[in-house]
């Protein structure tokens, strides 16, 4: 009786995401700066560049956490198998992908809630 009780734990014990952190970001765009000349646009390539490129590497989701700004999160979607194509009506099969979200910091949440004129 035990044991199956400790099999139902595993079998709903969530899976962790691999997090990454903005020290993580710093060190991806430490090793593309390296023996470079440091300017503005370069800083900013390498940014954007760094970040794509862990994102990239998510396998299969990732979870990207710069404090003060907000997370990035590569999520799995489920497979549509009864889809349907509007301008025919007939049923079609989606499969599962991933996708990206953005989950912003408070900062910015709170300066998204303000009300606008």
């Amino acid at each position: 009786m035990a044991e199956n009780e400790n099999i139902q734990k595993e079998k709903t014990r969530p899976v962790r995401i691999q997090t990454l952190t903005r020290k993580d970001v710093e060190k991806k765009m430490e090793e593309k700066l390296i023996g470079k000349r440091v300017t503005r646009k370069l800083i900013v390539d390498s940014l954007f560049e760094s970040m794509r490129e862990l994102i990239m590497s998510a396998n299969p989701v990732i979870r990207i956490e710069i404090r003060e700004f907000g997370v990035f999160e590569v999520k799995k979607t489920k497979p549509k198998p009864k889809a349907r194509n509007l301008k025919t009506g007939e049923f079609v099969y989606v499969p599962g992908r991933r996708k990206m979200h953005f989950k912003p910091g408070k900062l910015l949440k709170n300066f998204l809630k303000e009300v606008t004129e």
